[in-house]
């Protein structure tokens, strides 16, 4: 055998093996990260859905879609600044994959309510889905559509399915508002119930299963 295959000779000195890339080396290697921007009623509720599910690196809440540059909480609410309360998540999708955003998506809040969800109304917790590209687009639409077809829900979705143009995060007393006030009554009404039913549709998605505290009061 001859060439770069040809084994060594017996006196020639030992060649050291390329080293291999330790675990921790290989988690440092840069991850693929994509964004997704959902509007599905008040983000204190949205928020704490995605930022448990395996593969989403950060969950923000903010505001968009609207024609007012740097909106107030307070503006939002007005419904005068065409802004929707949007969660901005940045997720792998090598661990998960836009659809099975879309899935959690429509099945944790009522896309047939225009401009309302449950004791919430206005135009800022319309059902929307901001897309970044046109895969998005063409998934998000295709996604609605089956739904539609299938009687999944007892009326037409609603859902708006838009580009993304900006985002605005939301003050910071809005980041992960449940985690740190969930005795606050529309947490303890409104959003613990809901992160209790998705936890339990979507346990094999969730970062961390063990939710036993979940029916603590």
């Amino acid at each position: 055998m001859t060439g770069a295959f040809a084994p060594a000779a017996a006196n020639a000195e030992p060649v050291d093996k390329p080293a291999k890339a330790s675990p921790a080396s290989a988690d440092k290697k840069e991850k693929k990260l994509e964004v997704a921007t959902f509007g599905n009623g008040c983000f204190w509720c949205t928020e704490a859905v995605f930022e448990e599910l395996k593969g989403v690196e950060s969950a923000v809440s903010g505001y968009s879609g609207g024609r007012v540059p740097n909106p107030t909480y307070e503006q939002v609410c007005t419904g005068a600044t065409g802004h929707a309360e949007v969660i901005q998540v940045t997720y792998d999708p090598e661990a998960i994959s836009f659809p099975e955003l879309l899935e959690v998506f429509w099945m944790t809040h009522d896309p047939t309510t225009l401009n309302q969800q449950g004791p919430d109304h206005g135009t800022q917790y319309r059902s929307a889905v901001f897309y970044h590209n046109d895969e998005q687009r063409k998934e998000a639409e295709y996604y609605k559509q089956r739904l539609d077809e299938s009687g999944a829900f007892n009326a037409p979705i609603v859902t708006e399915i838009t580009e993304f143009k900006k985002f605005y995060p939301a003050e910071d007393y809005h980041q992960q508002y449940f985690e740190a006030n969930p005795r606050q009554p529309y947490c303890r009404a409104v959003v613990k119930p809901k992160v209790i039913k998705f936890r339990k549709a979507f346990k094999d998605k969730l970062k961390v299963n063990d939710k036993s505290h979940d029916e603590e009061e």
